[in-house]
């Protein structure tokens, strides 16, 4: 069976997302478009943009985990996504270790980190939330063992931005 071409995953992601926003009201599929470009500019494979546009399907039910199972996917892409898939309830430090234990992975991960904590897609949340997100991304790119300061993560921007 012939694996979906990234364009096909693409078109995929954004279908299966198409009614969701981010926190500040956004279409979904723009956070989904900046990681899988992330992955890219930051020299990423086929197979780990295609985990980029499907990294929250699962976990937000976009698409089911048996889609995914039977999804002409190479088992790689399959594993990332399950990686990067936050399961309810469980220990964050368990969550990096799946991440680092799972080829590839890590890449999206830290792609999907650095969006999520752009300044100015922070900028918009109230300060409350824009603080506690703040926390929870530094704390995960820490167990993952990421640049965490704010120079690291302006040039992983900046990289993302003039590659594009």
């Amino acid at each position: 069976m012939p694996y979906l071409t990234l364009s096909e995953v693409e078109s995929l992601a954004r279908a299966a997302h198409a009614a969701q926003t981010d926190k500040a009201g956004r279409p979904y599929a723009e956070h989904l478009a900046a990681v899988a470009e992330g992955v890219r500019a930051r020299g990423g494979s086929d197979e780990q943009i295609a985990a980029a546009w499907l990294h929250d399907a699962v976990e937000d039910d976009a698409l089911s985990r048996e889609w995914l199972d039977a999804a002409a996917l190479p088992q790689p892409v399959k594993e990332m996504v399950l990686a990067v898939t936050k399961v309810k309830g469980e220990d964050v430090r368990t969550y990096a270790r799946r991440i680092l234990a799972t080829p590839g992975a890590l890449l999206v991960k830290e792609s999907d980190l650095a969006h999520n904590a752009d300044p100015a897609r922070l900028a918009v949340l109230d300060e409350p939330t824009r603080d506690r997100l703040t926390e929870k991304y530094l704390r995960m790119r820490r167990l993952l063992d990421l640049p965490t300061d704010g120079q690291a993560q302006a040039q992983a921007q900046a990289q993302t931005q003039t590659q594009g």
